[in-house]
């Protein structure tokens, strides 16, 4: 019945277009009777009354046949017309012949732009409007910013910033919210909470850009911290807030803070929501509690592609593969289809479960070739840390030049290729990347370590000094390397990426960030309680060797997360096999 009457609705619209255009055919006879004003009124109410996309081009054309296109009011009217109808392509071909147009006009044009993804077109519209007789006002603004975010344009988007001020609107609430959203989306979290702190009044808009820029710009501490910020000021969380907080404490594996979002998420019905339960689970899993990882998934309704694969990829950094493989099955089962996200968590998953043995790269690396998507260079990456495992330099090298020349900014891949050539004392070669990574202006960076403890996040850097119990935290882990050299370690110079003295090598791998944090929980925390540490590069092989004792030598399990899975060490061995 409904299907009926829109018909009829829009056959009753065409029948009067009809008419109406069939009475301005006479043309002169109508202009005996009427001011050729009164004429371009009636077809400028005619053009708002059409509720159809084909009526208004019908409509557009038979006032091109009558020779009005030339009417400034007719002109602005269609074009308005089209924006309403998201014609965009059809609007701009118009308001292009409109001889003087109104501020509200190139506001229409500009915002249309913007929200329908055409940030280029934007922006060239609001510099035309800047060239114009007119100048531009609050409505041009935020949108012209919300373009300079979608280009991640930050110098546009700061001199569009000085204009605000110049035309006296940096004051207003939405061209204040856009500057925020503006500046973290290009990157520039700084800049942005000196814009929302001037702020004199703060909508949800402007609290929700500012920490969704911190948590997508890696500012983790600075999110949580902010999220309070919220709370404090009785500012009710959206998705995005949620989204961000549970980014996160996955980032820094904050657990204690994780369950208390979880708890929240629950008192205010958010558990419906299937995108903040999946980014729960995804907090649980990259926190090391694996366990309620998975029952948040079970106890989910309407798992989407996202939700699958979050659980893959969750088994997947476990090194959990065949529990991964039967996820990917069960998808299936339920009809969700994989795509390719889901594709490089299995590949991932497998390879951390020790697909990748000795003898077996090549093939490995034929299978990848062969998948219906290019691999990414986390699954490359992967393939890369069997090759330094295995001493495979030559199939390393290979590997690193494809994932360098798709990702040369990447870090993380040249110190693994640095390792590979250490271990071979081929420090030219050393120098080489260096020089090569130096020419790309990529700097190394910096090993941090999180630990959470008493709700707080503390975080080490290699050699760090500068925390309160720096000298207890050194004294400790002296004392375990005494006791570890007593069980047989031997440090594994080649991970140290200087050529210099064994003695001064030796003293730098003692003290790498993740040893600090390890120490520091062991001083803290009761005995027997495991110890949970984050970091935010591949844990060394050096490393690795020393947890594994140290776990002998102090009864603990020690639960590490570095960027490629988790390390779960206990009584002398790794959960990894030694694959990652």
């Amino acid at each position: 019945m409904n299907s009926i009457y829109k018909v009829r609705t829009e056959q009753s619209d065409y029948d009067r277009c009809n008419l109406q255009f069939t009475a301005l055919r006479l043309g002169s006879c109508m202009i005996r009777y009427f001011s050729s004003n009164a004429v371009h009124s009636r077809i400028v109410s005619l053009l708002k009354a059409i509720s159809s996309p084909i009526h208004l081009k019908q409509a557009h054309g038979r006032i091109i046949t009558q020779g009005l296109q030339c009417s400034p009011s007719i002109l602005s009217a269609t074009t308005l017309s089209y924006i309403h109808f998201s014609l965009l392509d059809s609007a701009l071909l118009v308001f292009r012949y409109i001889p003087n147009p109104s501020d509200f006009l190139w506001n229409m044009m500009i915002r249309s732009s913007a929200t329908h993804g055409q940030f280029q077109i934007s922006l060239l519209l609001y510099s035309k409007l800047l060239s114009s007789c007119l100048p531009p006002g609050k409505f041009a603004f935020p949108f012209a910013l919300k373009s300079c975010a979608g280009l991640s344009d930050l110098q546009r988007g700061r001199q569009i910033h000085q204009q605000s001020i110049s035309f006296a609107c940096a004051q207003d609430l939405f061209v204040d919210a856009a500057l925020v959203d503006m500046y973290c989306k290009c990157g520039d979290v700084q800049s942005a909470r000196q814009v929302f702190d001037r702020m004199t009044q703060r909508d949800l808009v402007s609290w929700t850009a500012m920490v969704s820029g911190y948590a997508h710009n890696g500012c983790s501490i600075e999110t949580l911290e902010f999220f309070k910020l919220m709370q404090d000021a009785d500012v009710k969380a959206t998705r995005v807030g949620l989204l961000s907080v549970f980014l996160a404490c996955g980032q820094l594996g904050a657990l204690s803070k994780g369950e208390c979002f979880h708890g929240y998420v629950i008192q205010t019905g958010f558990q419906e929501d299937i995108s903040v339960l999946t980014a729960v689970l995804d907090m649980y899993a990259k926190c090391g509690n694996l366990t309620t990882a998975r029952m948040v998934f079970h106890g989910a309704g309407g798992k989407d592609i996202v939700c699958w694969s979050a659980m893959i990829a969750s088994y997947g950094y476990h090194g959990l593969g065949k529990e991964a493989v039967s996820t990917l099955n069960q998808m299936m089962d339920a009809g969700v289809m994989p795509n390719d996200a889901t594709f490089t968590s299995i590949l991932s998953a497998c390879s951390h479960s020790g697909l990748f043995e000795e003898g077996r790269l090549k093939e490995a690396q034929e299978f990848m070739e062969q998948m219906p998507m290019a691999p990414n260079s986390s699954l490359l990456g992967s393939l890369l840390g069997a090759c330094r495992v295995h001493g495979d330099l030559e199939l390393g090298e290979k590997i690193a030049d494809r994932i360098l020349d798709s990702d040369p900014r990447c870090s993380g891949y040249y110190v693994i290729l640095s390792n590979m050539y250490a271990s071979r004392s081929r420090w030219n070669h050393i120098e080489k990347l260096r020089k090569r990574m130096s020419g790309r202006q990529v700097c190394k960076e910096q090993g941090i370590s999180f630990i959470e403890f008493h709700h707080q996040i503390h975080k080490f850097g290699v050699g760090d000094r500068s925390h309160p119990q720096s000298e207890e935290i050194y004294s400790y882990l002296d004392k375990l390397l005494t006791r570890m050299k007593q069980l047989g370690y031997i440090p594994q110079l080649e991970f140290s990426l200087h050529d210099v003295e064994d003695e001064n090598k030796e003293l730098a791998l003692s003290y790498h960030s993740e040893r600090l944090a390890i120490a520091f929980g062991l001083i803290n925390t009761i005995p027997g309680t495991p110890i949970r540490v984050m970091k935010n590069l591949r844990v060394c092989g050096d490393c690795h060797n020393a947890i594994k004792l140290i776990t002998l030598i102090v009864k603990r399990e020690i639960i590490l997360r570095d960027t490629n899975r988790f390390h779960h060490f206990d009584k002398g061995v790794c959960s990894c096999g030694d694959h990652w």
